[in-house]
């Protein structure tokens, strides 16, 4: 994590060090370009006040020399009528054009820029003032600028990174600490528990690990303490039914003791589905829920996604509710394993659609696709099987909780062209086999 926080600094750094570094140094290499050029301007116009005065070719001449870019051979002097004076460097035609536009301007040539300047004389004539700037002046200072610039921005790179690397011990010295509590908690040790520290998401973190382990255990005792209390329901039964078989194998004839004995064998039974329920729903209450509100519910989360992929669906559902005798939490998560199917093993952009039917005895909840379908559903059904790279327990989940209530979960194609899978929870008990019937009225 720190090296992560470090480069995220070092990224960070960079990119506002370089948003400010880039810019200047392209003005400070225009500064410098704008100051030379200023600089040939000012001789240039120290040459003016010589051509207001005389116009001969020895006494401009001695007056060139007397000026640093003369004395260096950079200027020169173009006059109306007559010889060139200095060193001329402007291409062909270009003293000319200025002359015409009587504006001053700079010209790029090999080795630097050359300034043109024209002044007008007597009698609407027009000489031209030629200054020649090295490319060396043109960009004096400006390889030292970037220099300084770069050091300034890695002394900040340098510092943020100094920076992040000290808070980032105080992060990882937590997350280790977390990591450790959470490994032994992995290992079965619930008396794990760590001291919040770090910063404010950290400590929120170790806060709610601690509350999490500390309910773990509460559950963990709490499910301990039911177990032997439902284990104690069938104490009673079994014994009954102890006494009553051992009064039968004296009186075989005793009529009363063997409905004695059917009585405590029924009671038994009894206590026994009602253990099964309660370890499967160990929250308790009521079991029951609106199969077409739990499935609505659950496609606002998945038309999100549906949305995102391209996908078409639809849904179907009958006007009324449609109760089915499982808990809203099972019913909502075989719905989701479901859903997660479509939207793991079918490509983007395949619809589904979603139906729920409600039978007299059964409601019926239909998931359709467009998708490639499921080659072997008798092997899709085996637990952990699964041709597609995942667990292969979405629809052992679906499958149990349809069997839980007596249903049963289908597998086949739909009109959509995919697979189809028909998951149907029975709400009314079956009815009694005829010769089960037949056996106990005759018992």
């Amino acid at each position: 994590m720190r090296v992560a926080l470090a480069r995220v600094a070092t990224a960070v750094t960079a990119m506002v060090a370089l948003s400010f570094v880039v810019p200047l140094g392209l003005l400070n290499g225009q500064m410098a370009r704008e100051r030379a050029l200023t600089a040939a301007e000012r001789q240039a116009s120290s040459l003016v006040p010589v051509l207001t005065v005389t116009t001969r070719p020895d006494d401009l001449t001695a007056a060139i020399g007397s000026i640093p870019a003369g004395a260096a051979g950079r200027l020169a002097l173009y006059l109306p009528a007559g010889p060139v004076i200095g060193v001329p460097r402007a291409p062909a035609g270009r003293p000319a054009a200025v002359r015409e536009r009587g504006r001053t301007s700079a010209v790029g040539i090999k080795g630097g820029t050359v300034l043109l300047r024209p002044v007008v004389l007597t009698g609407d004539r027009t000489a031209v003032i030629e200054v020649f700037v090295p490319e060396a002046e043109l960009s004096r200072g400006v390889a030292k600028s970037w220099l300084v610039l770069a050091l300034v921005a890695l002394a900040l790179v340098l510092v943020s990174v100094a920076m992040a690397d000290r808070l980032a011990i105080r992060v990882v010295r937590a997350s280790d600490r977390l990591a450790q509590a959470v490994t032994r908690v992995g290992r079965g040790d619930l008396s794990a528990r760590i001291a919040p520290d770090g910063p404010a998401e950290l400590r929120v973190a170790g806060e709610a690990f601690n509350d999490m382990v500390g309910r773990l255990a509460g559950l963990l005792a709490a499910e301990r303490e039911g177990a032997a209390d439902l284990s104690h329901r069938l104490r009673t039964p079994l014994t009954a039914l102890r006494v009553n078989l051992s009064g039968l194998a004296e009186h075989p004839g005793d009529r009363a003791r063997l409905t004695q004995s059917q009585e405590a064998l029924g009671r038994l039974e009894e206590a026994v589905d009602e253990i099964i329920i309660a370890a499967r729903r160990p929250g308790g209450g009521a079991v029951g829920c609106d199969a077409a509100e739990v499935v609505r519910e659950r496609l606002r989360f998945w038309s999100a996604l549906a949305e995102d992929q391209g996908r078409e669906w639809g849904f179907v559902a009958p006007d009324g509710p449609a109760p089915v005798p499982v808990a809203k939490n099972d019913l909502a998560a075989a719905v989701d394993a479901l859903l997660g199917n479509v939207f793991r093993h079918t490509p983007q952009g395949c619809g589904f659609r979603l139906t729920v039917h409600r039978g007299r005895n059964s409601t019926g909840l239909l998931f359709s696709d467009a998708g490639p379908g499921i080659d072997a559903p008798a092997d899709a059904l085996r637990r952990g099987a699964s041709g597609a790279g995942s667990t292969g327990l979405g629809l052992d989940i679906a499958r149990r909780l349809a069997e839980a209530t007596g249903g049963s979960l289908k597998i086949g194609r739909s009109p959509l062209g995919g697979a189809q899978i028909e998951v149907w929870l029975r709400t009314s008990p079956k009815p009694a086999p005829r010769r089960s019937a037949r056996r106990r009225a005759g018992a």
